[in-house]
């Protein structure tokens, strides 16, 4: 998105007010310049109330609107609105979508299969525990592991991610993203925005407020293929990002706990109404399998490969359709290789590198481990026993 694309974004999300309406507005006009181009006459025919058209007309730069400006300069810092082909697409998929996500990060990881692991702010020893070892043996696999930076549950799961690596965990939060709440958080948040993702739909400088949490929830649920609740009490901000996940059509699995612990009964409560009782990150990774192949899908459409396919197996090795394909799969070799070397072996760039290792990563061809990609053992297996068998 061009800079000048940016500020008018920014522009339509300090606007306020219901986000259908301007989403509408982007999807008449295509991009935010040209739909601040349009006029109030479209504003209106878009649905956007007059306090929204008001806020549109002053092309005065707001404080709100230099600070935001001011972060997107930022590297590393980055606003994907509506209209962006690289909004994620599991988020259109739910009844209220945000206008815009504001990111400190890797954007690449919004398009990378993911769990919500949510849970009560104050957890037992053994719901610690339980967040502790799901979030790691999801990481582990390559499910990146999403929460909401709170206490409890949501830290204990963000830590045990990024004890397996970068590119393992994003966090959705209810404050602007330059911001830290709680605040004794600060350093797992700049952790987060240095080795994973921070993410908001608020621009900088927007304080922590109660309604931002409930809303928040939403877009955990929207942004992952399923929800782990691992100890929630009966009135609990996991249960509401449980419902939204239901609702968005996303799998909800629950850790039950002892019928003592009034900490469990929320869990208890989200089996009873149909939730996957889940005892081992394994369960949840088998489960998310063909919700990993839609996305794998979703993203092969974005990277304008949906008619040829990225990989065509022919035994020892895949014969790619597209010429970077194939060089990035003649650079990569038996042994974990970092992006550096990559980037130095086949002369494409990091971030055309990042998308391509996650179609492969997707397709079961390539694993990452601690920032670095190997050829995956198991697809040759398969596949020359294939061929071996065919010949027969």
């Amino acid at each position: 998105m061009s800079f000048d694309d940016a500020t008018a974004l920014a522009r339509m999300v300090l606007a306020g007010g219901p986000a259908q309406c301007r989403r509408h507005l982007l999807d008449r006009h295509g991009s935010p310049v040209a739909a601040l181009a349009a006029g109030a006459g479209a504003w209106r025919a878009s649905g956007l109330d007059p306090a929204q058209i008001a806020a549109l007309q002053d092309r005065a730069i707001s404080e709100a609107l230099a600070r935001t400006r001011d972060w997107l300069q930022v590297p590393g810092h980055h606003l994907v609105g509506w209209h962006d082909a690289d909004y994620p697409a599991p988020l259109r998929a739910i009844s209220s979508p945000p206008l815009a996500l504001f990111i400190d990060g890797d954007p690449a990881l919004l398009w990378r299969p993911a769990v919500a692991v949510v849970g009560s702010r104050t957890p037992t020893s053994g719901g610690r525990d339980n967040a502790h070892a799901f979030a790691r043996g999801l990481a582990a696999s390559g499910i990146v592991v999403a929460s909401g930076m709170a206490r409890g549950v949501d830290a204990e799961a963000h830590e045990a991610a990024l004890a397996c690596g970068p590119g393992t965990t994003f966090a959705v939060v209810g404050t602007g993203p330059d911001l830290t709440y709680p605040p004794a958080h600060e350093r797992l948040r700049e952790r987060l925005a240095r080795e994973g993702a921070v993410v908001s739909e608020h621009p900088p400088g927007t304080p922590a407020l109660r309604t931002h949490f409930p809303a928040r929830n939403r877009i955990l649920a929207g942004l992952t293929l399923g929800t782990l609740v691992v100890e929630a009490a009966e009135q609990s901000g996991a249960l509401i990002t449980a419902r939204q996940a239901g609702e968005a059509g996303r799998e909800v699995f629950a850790i039950p706990g002892s019928i003592h612990n009034p900490r469990a009964r929320g869990c208890h409560r989200l089996i009873r109404e149909g939730a996957a009782l889940v005892e081992d990150a394994t369960e949840i990774i088998t489960a998310l399998a063909p919700l990993a192949a839609n996305l794998a899908d979703a993203l092969r459409v974005r990277l304008g490969q949906a008619e040829s396919g990225a990989i065509a197996g022919n035994g020892e090795t895949p014969c790619r359709l597209d010429p970077d394909y194939q060089r990035l799969w003649d650079g990569l070799g038996h042994d974990p290789t970092g992006m550096d070397q990559l980037v130095s072996r086949t002369g494409l760039t990091a971030a055309e590198l990042s998308s391509m290792l996650l179609v492969m990563e997707l397709d079961g061809l390539v694993t990452a481990e601690h920032g670095r990609y190997q050829r995956k053992t198991g697809f040759f297996t398969s596949t020359a026993s294939t061929t071996q068998a065919e010949g027969q």
